[in-house]
């Protein structure tokens, strides 16, 4: 088995990730001397992370409610279950829907774990709980297509366009053991520096060497083929005939 470091470095170099990889660990229990930094909102950490910072987030630091309570460190706050927050900013229409909404988001169980670290996955001393992925829609792509080599088929995507990093990200990716995307969401976009063109992706770090061995393998041949695009300059090659030879054929 390869090290967290060496699987971060085929991460990084088969697809051209713009960010690192990002691994995220559920603590049972922190270290006597060590407290927890400045407040963060998860999404807020996996940004950091990707620029090469950890971060670690307890109940005394966190602070977004609902990744608080995503992640099993706080109760979820009555403004949030009844839907009157969402309302508020204009995410949903209706309380009946951001209740169904908040009713259905997975969560961690209360206090099973104490805290949460949040760091590049290169650092990682173990390999961690799960792999965080925030880059453009195209790489992500080739990331799911090494996962769905495993045993073909379809993957499933599970997302409410809220809490995208916290439960799409993280969350289910960690109780499903299996891969998750997302377009990202409110929050995120407003908290962090995520670009347009950008979505994230979790998978469980167990993983990690079956989509880094299938990755090898899609850029021999697939990754490099199809960002070539030789199919579709053939065809603007085809299709833009300059108007005198157009002439000369009617």
């Amino acid at each position: 088995m390869k090290t967290a470091k060496e699987y971060a470095e085929i991460l990084k170099g088969t697809v051209g990730l713009n960010s690192l990889p990002v691994g995220v660990t559920f603590l049972k229990a922190m270290e006597a001397n060590e407290s927890a930094g400045s407040d963060h909102r998860l999404c807020q950490a996996v940004m950091e992370a990707r620029k090469g910072k950890r971060v670690l987030l307890n109940k005394d630091n966190i602070s977004c409610p609902a990744a608080a309570a995503a992640l099993g460190l706080k109760p979820l706050p009555k403004q949030l279950q009844d839907g009157t927050m969402l309302c508020g900013y204009g995410i949903f229409k209706t309380k009946e829907a951001a209740i169904r909404v908040m009713e259905k988001m997975p969560r961690l169980k209360p206090e099973q774990y104490v805290a949460v670290e949040v760091k590049p996955l290169e650092f990682c001393e173990q390999i961690p709980d799960v792999v965080v992925l925030e880059d453009e829609v195209e790489k992500l792509m080739w990331i799911a297509l090494a996962y769905l080599n495993e045993r073909g088929g379809r993957l499933d995507f599970s997302t409410s366009i809220l809490q995208a990093a916290c439960v799409d990200s993280v969350v289910l990716p960690f109780l499903s053991d299996r891969i998750n995307m997302s377009f990202g969401c409110y929050g995120c976009r407003d908290a962090t520096d995520a670009a347009s063109g950008e979505a994230l992706l979790g998978f469980p770090g167990n993983k990690l060497s079956m989509v880094t061995d299938n990755l090898i393998y899609l850029k021999s041949q697939a990754i490099g083929r199809s960002r070539a695009k030789n199919v579709y300059k053939a065809f603007t090659k085809r299709v833009d005939v300059p108007e005198e030879e157009l002439n000369t054929r009617t």
